[in-house]
């Protein structure tokens, strides 16, 4: 099976649950998007509630994947740059498969259609790169690499998962043009 792509779903509270389940799933089985496990969904709500306002503001857009099922299976939230120098460019965020869908290829199809909707989704049409952070040490960058990315920079050190254990910061960039 393949997972279902859609741009800018309605958001309702089914799909904002499944988002907040995802998201605290993804985190406690190990993934870097911006929680460290134990996590709970009430914990995670009021980083989602900053991408819903995004959304509704107009400058976020969500990439959502759904499996066989109808249950939120992948996300990808883009962010609009406000500076005028820097509108050709998106940000990708909470990047997630959810890990009982791990090792089926989802995430490469995630990154394509993350990729196709960038080139291809109205409100896009001036879009000429995709940026994203990575938390170093997980083997993300490969990942990312695998589907076009290249890395553009690194801070060492910059992301403090827990006392002494302090990760790099890794940025990658997939230029659409």
């Amino acid at each position: 099976m393949t997972l279902t792509f859609e741009v800018d779903p309605a958001i309702d509270p089914a799909l904002r649950d499944g988002v907040l389940s995802l998201w605290a799933d993804v985190s406690n089985a190990g993934g870097s998007v911006g929680f460290v496990p134990p996590v709970t969904p009430d914990a995670i709500r009021p980083a989602l509630l900053k991408h819903l306002v995004g959304m509704a503001e107009g400058g976020t857009r969500l990439l959502v994947g759904r499996d066989e099922d109808g249950r939120v299976a992948a996300t990808a939230f883009f962010t609009f740059n406000t500076h005028r120098l820097m509108t050709h460019w998106v940000w990708l965020y909470t990047v997630m498969v959810h890990p009982r869908h791990q090792g089926k290829g989802y995430g490469r199809d995630l990154m394509a259609a993350v990729e196709h909707t960038a080139r291809t989704a109205e409100g896009f049409e001036a879009i000429e790169a995709i940026r994203l952070t990575c938390r170093g040490g997980m083997g993300l960058e490969g990942f990312y690499a695998k589907s076009g990315y290249k890395e553009v920079g690194r801070v060492p050190d910059a992301i403090r998962v827990a006392p002494g254990d302090d990760r790099d910061d890794v940025i990658m960039l997939l230029p659409l043009t």
